[in-house]
């Protein structure tokens, strides 16, 4: 089955353009190994043999950011397949797109020398035809982030014409209307993090500056938001419930919560969940009474009009 990829080169698309004429994506982390004979099958043993090598090169940096910049060389090396689509930000505005047609290959003292032949098409894709959905997917912090859930409107973006909207099927969407409200719910949550509860405890990941705790990818799907507690001794998995059955929702945090503490967790730092839902529920407050480092929360929206 084809996926689709944003696929950021260099920081700020410092290197896109570069990228484009020489039919190319690539990737810069742990510039100086030839990963040739290294890519595994599965990324998680590839990030086990390389973040301490990431570390090494980098003592400044944290197991997170390690295990960010692992998994997004992985990706880009070995986890991308020939025939999968690519969607690349040129820095102004718009995206280059092309088919990925090479296996790995890896060049020595250029920029980003961890490469993939690409066959580039003609056609660019503008930020402003895109959904606002797929804008926030495309906008996303980090070097990859997986959009193949927006394969349809891509495809058709591709001919020249305007996306259909596009409605979740997910049979584990029990609310559809939820769901799609949630969707916002996530953006609205970080733009307006600091005026929360949580952000009174916590900050989103950040690195560099960049903020990397959205949608922060993990060996069980993407956690919807990942944060620090301000003395730095706690991690915070954030998900919001999105119209999804409650054991689901609840599944869901718990193994994020394992691969936190087993992939990420500095020594000493411990690690809590939080469920984010529109309304009350039963299930979950019964299936968290026995794990009391899982908080449950639920939101409120206001509407307001002001006479002018």
């Amino acid at each position: 089955m084809k996926n689709y990829y944003r696929i950021m080169l260099g920081r700020k698309s410092s290197h896109a353009e570069e990228a484009y004429k020489g039919s190319y994506i690539a990737a810069g982390f742990i510039p100086d190994s030839d990963l040739t004979h290294h890519l595994l099958d599965n990324w998680r043993d590839f990030n086990n043999e390389y973040i301490p090598i990431f570390l090494q090169q980098n003592p400044d940096k944290t197991k997170i950011s390690a295990g960010l910049a692992c998994g997004m060389l992985w990706t880009v090396a070995r986890g991308v397949q020939k025939g999968d689509v690519v969607l690349c930000p040129d820095g102004k505005g718009s995206y280059y797109a092309g088919e990925v047609i090479g296996d790995y290959k890896y060049q020595k003292g250029e920029n980003l020398p961890h490469r993939r032949a690409v066959r580039w098409f003609s056609k660019t894709i503008s930020r402003d035809e895109m959904s606002e959905s797929l804008k926030h997917s495309a906008g996303s912090i980090g070097t990859v982030s997986n959009i193949s859930e927006y394969a349809a409107e891509i495809e058709t973006l591709l001919s020249g014409s305007r996306p259909q909207m596009i409605v979740a099927t997910d049979e584990t969407i029990e609310n559809p209307s939820q769901f799609a409200l949630e969707e916002h719910l996530e953006d609205f949550l970080v733009e307006n993090w600091e005026s929360t509860d949580l952000g009174k405890r916590y900050d989103i990941y950040e690195e560099d500056g960049e903020m990397v705790g959205q949608q922060y990818p993990s060996d069980t799907g993407p956690i919807d938001i990942l944060a620090i507690s301000k003395d730095k001794k706690e991690l915070l998995i954030v998900e919001l419930k999105k119209g999804r059955t409650s054991d689901i929702v609840v599944g869901q945090v718990q193994r994020y919560m394992g691969y936190v503490k087993e992939e990420l967790a500095e020594e000493g730092q411990s690690v809590r969940g939080a469920i984010i839902a529109f309304e009350d529920d039963k299930k979950i407050n019964r299936a968290l009474s026995v794990a009391p480092n899982i908080d449950f929360y639920t939101y409120k929206i206001q509407f307001k009009l002001e006479k002018k």
